[in-house]
């Protein structure tokens, strides 16, 4: 089934309007927010933001699979069903949506869509909200792991000096010039800098303005770019932190029609194994 990656307010409307739709819908904001009011019917898994990869190595990949799938199986969700993530706005929450879309598809969720311009496009459309915390009956998850969507260390490594794969860092100003090591902290990580040969395209540029926070048009993005050299017959890795606004990427670059894939583990592993080499200049 060829399900659209982005969904609009009024088409999630629509969708929840079909008894037959089967759909849930996966809210990934901070349980402090969804407590107060969210779309309805909506269950909160905050996990798949704040989850942080031990390596992208099959032990722990293995562990990540594991981990999510109890979730989701408590949660009452089997893989079968239609998945709606959504965050508050796509330009502030770091791409917690669409890592959460990335992770659902990783484990082998075929129809996955993320609520585009968030909870507050929901707001503007004027839809309801609640407070009430529905209780789903729990589930079996079933794990179809898709290893074609993850980069891992190994395949990075390999990809240093190969020019047909661009190696794109999408983390903010201070991270890219070697400045602080994550968006947690400034030393959270033992090394700042870059994966060697990587070129740079700040995250959240791929959106429109505040006010809407909507993923631009294809013109637009191929125009973003190529200011890097990154066209639509290029084969491109993303890399953030740890994966989350890589994913908003990823998103981004598909609209644009770019193959690419996001390398999970991200700055968060790669600078804590000093076997491999670090840009390290302060830019």
């Amino acid at each position: 089934m060829n399900t659209k990656l982005l969904i609009s307010p009024q088409s999630l409307t629509s969708l929840l309007a079909e008894k037959s739709s089967q759909a849930i819908i996966i809210d990934t904001r901070i349980p402090e927010d969804y407590v107060i009011s969210h779309i309805p019917q909506s269950i909160n898994i905050r996990d798949f933001f704040t989850y942080l990869l031990e390596n992208s190595y099959p032990a722990g990949l293995e562990k990540l699979q594991e981990y999510f799938a109890e979730i989701m199986s408590r949660v009452g969700i089997s893989g079968a069903e239609r998945l709606i993530v959504y965050e508050d706005t796509l330009n502030k929450g770091y791409g917690q949506s669409c890592r959460a879309a990335f992770l659902l598809k990783y484990l082998g969720c075929a129809q996955v869509s993320i609520l585009h311009g968030g909870y507050r496009a929901w707001l503007r459309a004027g839809l309801p909200t609640t407070d009430e915390v529905p209780l789903p009956e729990s589930s079996i998850f079933r794990l179809h792991p898709n290893a074609d969507m993850m980069v891992t260390t190994a395949e990075m490594l390999q990809a240093i000096d190969n020019p047909a794969i661009i190696k794109l860092d999408v983390r903010d100003r201070n991270e890219w010039l070697g400045l602080s090591s994550s968006p947690y902290t400034v030393d959270f990580c033992p090394r700042k800098g870059r994966i060697p040969n990587a070129v740079w395209i700040e995250w959240h540029r791929m959106m429109t303005s505040e006010s809407e926070s909507m993923f631009r048009s294809k013109t637009e993005i191929l125009e973003i770019c190529q200011s890097v050299g990154i066209t639509e017959d290029s084969i491109v890795y993303v890399y953030c932190f740890k994966g989350s606004r890589a994913a908003n990427t990823l998103i981004a670059l598909q609209v644009a029609g770019i193959s690419a894939r996001n390398y999970f583990g991200s700055w968060n592993e790669w600078s804590r194994d000093f076997s491999l080499p670090v840009d390290s200049r302060v830019m």
